[in-house]
């Protein structure tokens, strides 16, 4: 077998504007004049082939690309691969119509019942076909016709969810009295209408609602006396066609409250959608939800203000017709909710105040198939607004589909009065007359080969779907061809699609290898180098050893994987190596006199020459008369470095070493400075290059002078002898400074001291005589007071 190897883009596709019939005929003209001249409508096609070792190869690799089975089709030494291209290039070649082998799409309708035309028949029928089966080629679209007619008379179900907080009260108070008017206007539009009834408020925690045990149970001010206990959803009434039980069931409703002004009607509406068997919906019927509330909404993401983290698992959790996880579980989001109201065939209906229209407004472009209407303060105008909400809806056809299997587009074509644009997620048209039928185009392309893969269509709104099976056609089916020559296989096996089904022990284009017990990869191992192809896909191994292909102009590739050929060299002015030399392996050898990638310059160095006569200056080589500079340094004669290191620094301890005799390479100055090659002390530099001074080990100042020689590395210096050491300090100075300061500073901290004690003690002193001011010293002895002094008189004393 033979092998291509290339890159497989995708066919260039382009779209084609094509003009109204209606268009002026001079525009009209000009219009095909111009795609005439430029093809802008012309589809050019493409085969980018890839590996291609049969005819399912072939077909896999693009969309235009075809098989050609004709025996002997190709030629000593082309590979397989030239069978496969696109049909004008293999007719082009030799190959017959009859020979060529091209996959074509199929279509069956696997079921197609016809459409309804009244509800009085036993099976409703609004879209047709209902399943059907496509077997398509990679790149080649199908397009079918889906008609589709709304039925006469076609049931109704409408579910009236109310905001009940105590803002809606006048509300309340309209609702129950427009019961009989509801139901007078889904007869205008059949007579199989049944109305529902359900109302909401908020989750009952904070922030949402007061928790006050009190509050919860009589939320609403203490002067209104029919207030009914705070909640989430509940279903009051489940679809009925009994105007009796509506208004009765409505008129036991009373006003509730919450705290903030955003509702939980995201909430509501979930679980009136995906509760179908608790709210009653029918299986045929429109079914609609009326919303009308006067306040925003919340959704995902604001549960988490409550403390509430477990996302809406859009699940039915109905008790009691009471939503039971309404504390517990967050809100749904707009994408939740608009995917369960599509999968349900819900339609809503906002009746909204005009404060907060252009909320649920946004909220409705991401909603399909819902309405938004304006809202009187009272709720007065609600029949009116539902009645026109319910025309719109119920005139306009969207036509859409479920997720698609990866590599699978569809686009459609509206075929109606008033058709809207052409699009690949859906197809519109407006106004449509009930019972009228309408038709869409649908166009399926897939893009790889795929097996047991389907997704549905269906209008927006209505049970109805198409079911859309899919597989590709991405095999040939070919037969054994019959061949009286038992030698075109060798014997060793059979034709199939042009091309040998060798017998098992046998490999080769011909069958003429016999492996025996040997495994084929094992003799396909010996013919790529590693991390590489097979023989480089320009040959074919053949046990073991790669048979090289021709290339297009007639010559052989050669070597051992097949990796060479003489005609991909470089060119110069168009061409193969400049004319001057030879291809031989994909480089150029050129003639003496040339030089070069592409032999394109004569050998000549004249532009090189530095001044002292060196090629480059001995940084470089002269490539055609031109400088090729080692890194760093610039052309044209590699003279200067601008990304190199500073000399100055760099020699730093060179100069210090070969002038001075110090320095880290005091010990092997030899050896360490070689890239100096002449030095000299002087008394004064005279070099004509910039001046270095640099502090050496020593903490001199070094002033020294180098000029490049040719080469890298290479230096010639000039030291000046005198070098600028800083003077050795003072021993004697700095022990009697030292002494000096520590006496200073001994004599400052006694006067300190001294002076803190004067301080003290003259305080005290102040404090003494104050309290001596403030004692009060009493002139009077003190009759407790005895004298130190003692007098005795002498009882023997007579005075004389």
């Amino acid at each position: 077998m033979r092998r291509s190897y290339g890159l497989n883009p995708q066919p260039h596709r382009e779209k084609c504007f094509l003009p109204s019939l209606e268009m002026d005929p001079c525009w009209l003209f000009l219009f095909f004049l111009l795609m005439a001249r430029d093809g802008s409508c012309n589809q050019e096609e493409i085969c980018s082939k890839s590996m291609i070792n049969s005819c399912s190869d072939c077909i896999r690799s693009g969309p235009f690309c075809v098989w050609c089975k004709k025996l002997n089709f190709t030629k000593p030494g082309e590979q397989e691969a030239v069978r496969c291209d696109t049909r004008a290039t293999l007719l082009k070649n030799g190959c017959e119509d009859e020979d060529i082998i091209s996959p074509e799409n199929s279509m069956t309708k696997d079921k197609a019942e016809p459409l309804s035309d009244s509800f009085t028949q036993q099976k409703l029928i609004q879209l047709s076909p209902q399943k059907i089966s496509l077997s398509l080629r990679p790149g080649h679209p199908e397009t079918f016709r889906v008609s589709f007619k709304r039925v006469q008379g076609y049931p109704v179900d409408l579910y009236y969810l109310m905001d009940l907080s105590y803002s809606m009260k006048d509300d309340l108070k309209n609702i129950k009295e427009l019961g009989a008017q509801l139901f007078a206007a889904l007869k205008k539009f059949t007579e199989h209408a049944q109305i529902g009834f359900g109302a909401f408020v908020d989750k009952t925690v904070l922030p949402y609602t007061n928790t006050n045990e009190e509050k919860l149970q009589k939320p609403c001010d203490e002067d209104y006396q029919q207030c009914q206990a705070a909640f989430g959803y509940r279903h009051v009434l489940n679809l009925t066609s009994s105007e009796r039980e509506f208004k009765k069931k409505v008129n036991q409703q009373f006003i509730s409250g919450n705290l903030d002004p955003p509702e939980g009607s995201l909430d509501a509406m979930m679980q009136a959608a995906v509760c179908g068997d608790k709210i009653g919906w029918r299986n045929s019927s429109t079914r609609l939800i009326v919303l009308t509330t006067d306040a925003g909404f919340h959704m995902a993401g604001d549960g988490k203000l409550a403390g509430i983290l477990t996302p809406n698992d859009e699940q039915c959790h109905m008790t009691d017709n009471l939503y039971v996880q309404s504390s517990h579980m967050d809100y749904p989001s707009v994408g939740q909710l608009a995917t369960q109201l599509s999968k349900n065939n819900i339609q809503p209906i906002f009746a909204v105040t005009k404060e907060v229209v252009k909320v649920y407004q946004e909220l409705s472009k991401m909603i399909p198939t819902s309405e938004v209407g304006v809202l009187s303060a009272d709720s007065g105008n609600v029949v009116q607004l539902i009645e026109r909400a319910y025309r719109r809806l119920s005139s306009k056809v969207t036509l859409t589909h479920g997720n698609l299997p990866n590599g699978v587009r569809v686009s459609y074509t509206p075929l109606c009065a008033k058709p809207g644009p052409s699009g690949e997620n859906e197809g519109v048209c407006d106004d449509v007359p009930v019972a009228h039928e309408i038709a869409f185009n649908v166009t399926v392309t897939v893009d790889s080969c795929m097996t047991g893969e389907s997704f549905t269509i269906r209008p927006l709104g209505i049970k109805d779907t198409l079911t859309v099976s899919l597989s590709t056609e991405c095999d040939c089916k070919c037969p054994e061809q019959p061949t009286t020559d038992n030698t075109v296989c060798s014997g060793q096996g059979q034709v199939t699609c042009g091309i040998c089904s060798c017998n098992d022990g046998y490999v080769g284009q011909f069958c003429n290898c016999a492996v025996g017990d040997k495994d084929e990869q094992s003799l396909r191992i010996h013919c790529h180098k590693p991390n590489s192809t097979e023989c480089e896909g320009r040959g074919d191994c053949v046990c073991g050893r790669c048979q090289c292909h021709t290339t297009e102009s007639g010559s052989n590739y050669y070597g051992k994987y097949c990796q060479c050929d003489d005609e991909h060299c470089e060119k110069f002015q168009n061409k193969l190596c400049g004319g001057n030399g030879k291809c031989i392996c994909g480089k150029c050898e050129c003639n003496p006199d040339y030089e070069g990638s592409a032999c394109q310059c004569k050998k000549s160095s004249l532009s090189c020459l530095a001044e002292d006569g060196s090629e480059c200056n001995g940084r470089g080589k002269c490539k055609c008369d031109r400088c090729e500079c080692i890194e760093g340094y610039q052309r044209p004669r590699c003279l200067t470095c601008l990304s190199c290191p500073k000399p100055c620094r760099t020699k730093l301890n060179c100069i210090e070493c070969l002038g001075f005799q110090s320095g880290p390479f005091k010990k092997n100055c030899t050896s360490s400075c070689g890239s100096i090659i002449h030095w000299s002390m002087v008394d004064q530099l005279n070099f004509t290059t910039k001046e270095c001074e640099q502090k050496d080990s020593q903490d001199c100042w070094v002033k020294f002078k180098l000029e490049q020689l040719t080469g890298v590395d290479r230096f010639r210096a000039q030291i000046l002898e005198k070098r600028d050491c800083p003077a050795p300090p003072s021993v004697v100075a700095i022990i009697a400074g030292s002494l000096a300061s520590v006496a200073l500073i001994g004599i400052l901290l006694l006067m300190l001291i001294k002076v803190l004690l004067y301080f003290k003690d003259l305080k005290e002193y102040k404090k003494f005589e104050n309290e001596k001011k403030k004692s009060k010293w009493a002139e009077a002895d003190n009759p407790l007071f005895k004298g130190a002094t003692t007098t005795v008189a002498n009882p023997f004393f007579t005075g004389e």
